[in-house]
């Protein structure tokens, strides 16, 4: 990998569309690297950083990478081989599965015209955000501050970044483990009930009516999400 280049990381046993791939990508600046598998992928991870992940549809366990604690913020962008077709359930399947697009009937060009603008617009992305709103509530990054109503809401460092998850990402339903996965970690040994507990004590900081929460909401079978009001 050449430093300073954004490196691409192609997941496919096919040489074929890997080398097509590799010849636009590096015409355009990219590095590359090459995985025949999601376990493949998964080691070269440990020690390549990649700007985006490339997985061919036929992978199957594309689900894998985005548990990956270390991928949470790369673009993952599923491909179906061209020639091929894939059925609209498919392409959701892919996005269920934490693919942030799933690319389907393209030549090898449009592929990486793309890719490019995935990049240009994770790059808007990560420019910095100093707070986030929700109807009433607002979160202050910088200060390491929740107010509701123009007051200060104390919060421990678990009940903040479990806010902080949820406020990034307002409606998107996440479940209990990815909540445990984010804010404890891979592999922490927890049970849900301990996520339920704190949820439980961050609804009675935050919540006009604790037992009629209008902002961190159960999704039932699944987990919760936040709503602006």
């Amino acid at each position: 990998m050449t430093s300073g280049r954004a490196t691409i990381l192609l997941v496919t046993a096919d040489e074929v569309i890997a080398k097509i791939l590799e010849k636009n990508l590096n015409e355009y600046g990219y590095a590359t690297a090459v995985a025949l598998d999601i376990g493949s992928a998964l080691a070269v991870t440990r020690d390549v950083s990649p700007s985006l992940i490339l997985v061919d549809r036929q992978q199957r366990a594309l689900g894998q990478l985005r548990r990956e604690s270390r991928l949470r913020n790369v673009p993952i962008v599923a491909l179906e081989r061209p020639g091929a077709t894939c059925t609209e359930d498919e392409c959701l399947e892919d996005l269920a599965q934490g693919a942030d697009a799933s690319l389907c009937n393209l030549g090898h060009r449009e592929v990486v015209a793309r890719i490019r603008a995935v990049l240009r617009r994770e790059r808007l992305l990560l420019t910095p955000i100093s707070h986030y709103v929700a109807g009433r509530m607002r979160m202050d990054m910088d200060r390491h501050e929740v107010t509701v109503d123009g007051k200060v809401v104390e919060l421990t460092p678990k009940e903040f970044q479990i806010l902080q998850q949820l406020i990034q990402d307002p409606a998107r339903v996440f479940s209990r483990d990815e909540l445990l996965n984010r804010v404890w970690g891979e592999g922490c040994a927890l049970e849900e009930h301990t996520l339920d507990v704190h949820i439980h004590s961050l609804r009675h900081k935050i919540e006009a009516d604790p037992a009629h929460p209008r902002f961190i909401v159960t999704v039932r079978g699944i987990g919760y999400k936040l709503k602006s009001e």
